[in-house]
């Protein structure tokens, strides 16, 4: 009696070991499976809230840590994808200098680009099922209510600045009154038709209206950013 008392107590210890093993081995916080350590790409959950005044590229980082630090991922440097024009004898920057090597994946663990040649050619993998927010959430794209698809870039195809005297950046994202305009690009790889600019995830069209978090909406965004660890 005592000797099957003892092995129905060590089976059930082991049951209980290998349970326990296998809840280790599905836990979401691990690096790639879900949002912490392993995210290195995102689409942000709020903007500023003061449409493209972001505080320029300095608050638009801090946009970017912050709501990476609420998922678990603070440990990692993370810039905003953002280009700023030239202005007051300073040069212009590109947002694909700012972002790091890669390769990035996003909250899910899905391989975004593995490096920036990738990212503005062939290998890009940004779409409205994996372009997603520090939480792992979908981003609303054209079709649905409302329509958040426009992202902030300021940017080209490449991933340089837009040069010339055409404000595309809101003065280098500190603006947000009725004027001036603002590059956005489709998450969602969707537009009115089917031309490049309208399937580009950083470089579709201007902003219309201006800078405001009203006019931002006005052409299908919410003053959204693409936030990169360049770690």
């Amino acid at each position: 009696m005592r000797a099957t008392l003892k092995r129905q107590t060590l089976i059930a210890a082991a049951v209980v070991a290998v349970a326990g093993i296998a809840a280790c081995g599905n836990t979401p916080s691990q690096p790639g499976q879900g949002s912490g350590p392993g995210m290195s790409f995102f689409v942000t959950s709020a903007g500023s809230g003061k449409g493209a005044d972001l505080g320029g590229l300095a608050g638009a980082d801090r946009i970017c840590q912050t709501l990476a630090a609420s998922a678990g991922a603070g440990s990692r440097t993370w810039r905003a994808y953002l280009s700023a024009q030239p202005a007051g004898g300073t040069a212009g920057v590109n947002a694909r200098d700012r972002i790091g090597r890669g390769p990035w994946h996003n909250a899910k663990g899905q391989l975004i680009a593995s490096d920036v040649a990738a990212l503005h050619g062939a290998g890009n993998n940004i779409n409205k099922q994996t372009a997603l927010t520090e939480k792992g959430a979908t981003v609303n794209g054209r079709g649905d209510t409302p329509n958040m698809h426009d992202v902030l870039t300021g940017s080209q195809p490449d991933g340089t600045f837009i040069s010339g005297n055409v404000d595309s950046t809101c003065r280098n994202w500190t603006h947000s009154g009725p004027d001036g305009a603002a590059m956005v690009g489709h998450h969602d790889r969707m537009g009115l038709d089917d031309s490049a600019p309208a399937k580009s995830w950083n470089s579709s069209h201007l902003s219309r209206g201006g800078c405001s978090q009203d006019a931002l909406k006005g052409t299908g965004g919410a003053g959204l950013l693409y936030c990169f660890a360049a770690n």
